[in-house]
């Protein structure tokens, strides 16, 4: 069982991340996240909070992990700023997810194209924002003694490293298990979600900015080369 949850179900999710990416973009190139044709002044806002926190959240936590030591946090003005940015992150994601998730939950017209995953998003992105902050601030982790690092930082280490360590996580404090379980859960339902444009768009239209340009210059340069001779 303890090889199933923190081995087997880790790759299970990433695996479904991925296949469901493939999926969406040929399905609706991610633009199904929005309810309606367009997206209005309170969506804009909350994809670009959404957006902002959960960057923010991800940039300091895998910082902590890069600087963290095996049993101890980061220390001195690295710890204050990574606490600083998430104490503003996690409310910009929440309120992101929220303007994003929450009317169609309620509005009649856009109800029929509600699932059930849609239903279950906000509490799940919430449970996993709220996970990282009682973690982040858990009152039994001191500098010597960072259970974070112990536990979450050295199974997701172990599971890059492809020398899965799930010893550390089965015996690890509930709170910390749950944490686990609630990212593989995000991380495996993702693509299905409505939030899963926020950042799939962005990266999609960067790279068509990039194939153009890319497309420009070697059309350009046969020109260029025939001028230079």
């Amino acid at each position: 069982m303890m090889y199933v949850l923190w081995v087997l179900l880790p790759g299970a999710a990433l695996a479904s991340c991925i296949a469901g990416h493939v999926w969406r973009y040929r399905t609706d190139r991610f633009l199904g996240y929005l309810y309606c044709p367009r997206a209005d002044r309170g969506q804009q806002f909350g994809s670009v909070a959404f957006r902002l926190g959960a960057a923010g959240m991800f940039t300091a936590r895998i910082a902590e992990v890069l600087l963290a030591g095996p049993h101890s946090r980061t220390t001195g003005n690295a710890h204050l700023l990574l606490s600083a940015l998430q104490i503003i992150a996690v409310p910009l994601a929440v309120i992101g997810a929220g303007v994003i998730l929450i009317p169609p939950l309620i509005s009649a017209e856009a109800r029929p194209r509600i699932t059930p995953i849609d239903r279950i998003t906000i509490p799940l992105v919430v449970a996993a924002l709220l996970s990282s902050v009682l973690i982040t601030f858990d009152p039994y982790s001191t500098n010597d003694r960072y259970r974070t690092a112990e536990t979450l930082f050295t199974w997701c280490r172990s599971l890059v490293a492809l020398h899965p360590n799930p010893g550390v996580m089965a015996h690890a404090p509930a709170i910390y298990q749950a944490r686990g379980l609630i990212v593989m859960l995000l991380l495996a339902i993702w693509p299905y979600t409505r939030l899963a444009g926020i950042f799939s768009i962005p990266l999609l239209r960067l790279l068509r900015r990039v194939g153009r340009v890319t497309q420009s210059w070697q059309v350009a340069m046969p020109s260029r080369l025939r001028q230079s001779v």
